[in-house]
């Protein structure tokens, strides 16, 4: 477990007790150095207690590892996921050990929990240890929690944990110009209370030697020369938004900017009672989704993917509005076509790249590995099965499996926790040695024999470029970057490499920096940080008071039925709405089955879906709480209608009344009080 003189170098001043960035490329050993920073720490410091942040679950028992062979079981240390189940609380955990490993957001979930065996204060721990603390920006989860230490520092609270940032790419913030990369670097600097960011300068070229870059490659293609199946979409499109007299947008048609404009449409049609024009931005929705897919993959799954949706629509609404037949009979009217047209339109000039880049790096390999990242499950899925049908592919003994993130949303299947691990590990013994994966892959994931990595027609910033790259870290690697020729995202791939130089510049002005001038700007940056947020804090309070709970009705957002007030509503463990009205029951149905959750709670269950019982729209899901069954609301099934007219929320923590939390003693006092007056 010895370091290399590069990690001495950049640990030096945190074997000091001082806050610092630790700054090195993908696979140079920052968790070694990290643990080791940590094992001095235990040490040297009476009472010492360690927390390490991670922002991905399948990067706590990695870093158990990590950590485990430094301590040599000389310290205790336990590890803490949402996919867990039952166990004690953190409180108790962070307590009874001296190096707790967990997810940030349970970090935070304790923080802010009344339970004391739950509890813990950010004083408790004398060292956090910040994995891949380039997000500690903004409201991200990091930077939560570094807000409270900000808070404490500026109260004069005393000690304060020491706090080590660990990152391959501070990225520049979405800045184009030397100054505004700067700026962000300092900012990311205060946010971590840094003293210095540390990099290697004396040792460089050891670190280029171990660390070598693999060779980068532009595998473009040319645009489809015909593509029926695409323009039978967009004609499609164009008819409806011919028939609802909307705005016509055909240039935008396949792109994640149509995508933002008809996610926008459908809010305020709702908003505006226009359920005829939500209902046509909701299914132009899908034909996006479809010729993103169709530029990604093939025009099966595009078809696929909209077919799977039609039924879906069909089998689960109970009142077809007017537009909604019009719509689906638009689409039966083609289905045949699209179809024919898939099954024999050409192939994706994409696709046809992958085989032989695959092929020439497996073929030169003992033990080859390779990451294909893409940006959504669904092409995730989709890349797999053409994939695994290419006979080139399977002689070559190339053995592919998903890895996607754990997150279950409406829209996309997810692998849980437990899937996201053994598929891991399975990687790296070799048992698989392909993945076709979204972003969940880019950071952190420890394969040393990672010779092949394919970026597959994305469009991501420099940090995601830079994390992607350093997944292969075998002699003799290539990273490649498969695209069409002059597109979007070859511009973007472009621009990464410019932003990433701009990056390393940034930083070195800021290494440079006198450091009394240094220190007065984090001092002002943290005081303005606290300020701002104070002042957003401030302006949702004032927007969570501006109408009585019981003056706000509650609407189905697809059929506009009235099925309660704002008053009904209570939050379990902070986060998750329910109606708590015994007589919302009337309004909704419950399937069968239990939805499938990737994670066991610590005191509640999910049960079956629920839908309205006037239409068919999902609203959520019902929780078994302790026994109580529970409807658990998500926040776009729901319009809400204020004295000010109506108003569609994008997150339960922006509804314009209070909500206060669940109480089962309350709970059950109604309950009883109500069987009493019947």
């Amino acid at each position: 477990m010895e370091l290399r003189p590069y990690q001495w170098e950049v640990i030096e001043p945190a074997l000091e007790g001082k806050n610092i960035i630790i700054w090195l490329p993908t696979g140079a050993g920052k968790t070694r150095a990290a643990a080791y920073v940590a094992k001095r720490h235990l040490e040297r410091v009476d009472g010492a207690k360690v927390v390490v942040l991670v922002n991905r679950v399948h990067l706590v028992s990695q870093h158990a590892e990590e950590f485990s062979r430094m301590l040599d079981g000389h310290w205790s240390m336990t590890t803490l996921s949402g996919d867990m189940g039952l166990r004690a609380g953190f409180g108790h955990l962070a307590r009874s050990h001296d190096l707790l490993i967990c997810t940030a957001e349970l970090l935070h979930l304790a923080l802010s929990s009344p339970e004391e065996e739950e509890h813990v204060e950010l004083t408790d721990f004398s060292l956090i240890v910040v994995d891949e603390c380039h997000h500690t920006h903004k409201d991200t989860i990091y930077n939560v929690i570094l807000s409270q230490y900000l808070k404490h520092k500026l109260h004069m609270v005393r000690p304060l944990p020491q706090v080590l940032g660990l990152t391959a790419s501070p990225g520049t913030g979405g800045a184009s110009k030397l100054q505004g990369a700067i700026d962000h670097v300092l900012q990311l600097c205060a946010n971590l209370d840094t003293w210095r960011i540390m990099s290697s300068e004396k040792y460089r070229p050891q670190l280029l030697e171990h660390i070598p870059k693999p060779c980068k490659q532009y595998d473009l293609c040319q645009r489809r020369s015909q593509d029926p199946f695409g323009d039978l979409l967009k004609k499609l499109m164009s008819q409806i938004h011919q028939h609802h007299e909307l705005q016509e947008m055909s240039q935008h048609f396949g792109t994640q900017t149509y995508e933002q404009h008809v996610v926008e449409l459908s809010k305020a049609a709702a908003e505006a009672g226009l359920q005829q024009r939500r209902v046509c931005a909701l299914h132009l929705r899908r034909y996006n989704d479809a010729l993103l897919i169709h530029d990604t993959v093939r025009a099966r799954d595009a078809l696929d993917m909209l077919q799977d949706f039609y039924e879906k629509e069909h089998a689960t609404k109970t009142q077809i509005l007017r537009a909604e037949r019009w719509l689906l009979e638009l689409f039966n009217a083609h289905r045949n076509k699209l179809a024919r047209l898939a099954a024999h339109g050409p192939e994706n000039p994409k696709l046809e790249k992958l085989p032989g880049i695959l092929l020439k790096q497996f073929q030169s390999s003992n033990q080859p590995r390779g990451i294909i990242f893409t940006r959504t499950r669904q092409s995730a899925h989709s890349l797999l099965q053409w994939l695994q049908q290419q006979p080139g592919l399977r002689a070559a003994n190339v053995r592919a499996q998903l890895l996607i993130g754990a997150r279950s949303t409406s829209q996309s299947v997810h692998m849980t926790q437990k899937e996201q691990q053994e598929v891991i590990r399975e990687f790296r013994v070799g048992t698989l040695n392909l993945l076709v994966a979204t972003s969940v892959a880019e950071e952190g994931l420890d394969i040393a024999q990672c010779n092949v990595i394919v970026r597959y027609g994305l469009l991501t910033n420099e940090i995601s470029m830079v994390q992607a790259r350093g997944r292969a870290r075998s002699g003799q690697s290539v990273y490649s970057f498969v695209a069409t020729e002059g597109s979007r995202e070859l511009r973007r791939e472009l621009t990464n490499e410019a932003l990433e130089a701009l990056m390393e510049e940034a930083v070195a002005t800021v290494q440079k920096m006198d450091p009394a001038q240094y220190q007065a700007k984090i001092q002002d940056l943290q005081q303005e940080a606290l300020i701002k947020r104070a002042l957003r804090t401030a302006q949702r309070e004032s927007r969570q008071q501006q109408f009585l709970a019981e003056e706000v009705q509650l609407l189905c957002v697809n059929c506009m039925v009235a099925v309660g007030y704002g008053s009904d509503l209570r939050k379990v463990e902070g986060t998750h709405h329910v109606n708590v009205n015994p007589n919302f029951s009337i309004y909704y149905n419950v399937a069968q089955e239990p939805v499938a959750i990737n994670r066991v709670f610590k005191d509640w269950r999910p049960g079956g879906a629920i839908s309205c019982r006037n239409c068919g729209e999902m609203w959520g899901l019902q929780m078994i709480h302790k026994s109580m069954n529970l409807p658990v609301l998500k926040v776009r099934s729901m319009l809400l209608e204020t004295p000010h007219g109506r108003i569609q929320a994008k997150k339960w923590s922006r509804v314009p009344f209070p909500v206060p939390d669940f109480s089962i003693l309350q709970h059950c006092t109604q309950n009883l009080a109500d069987l009493s007056l019947d």
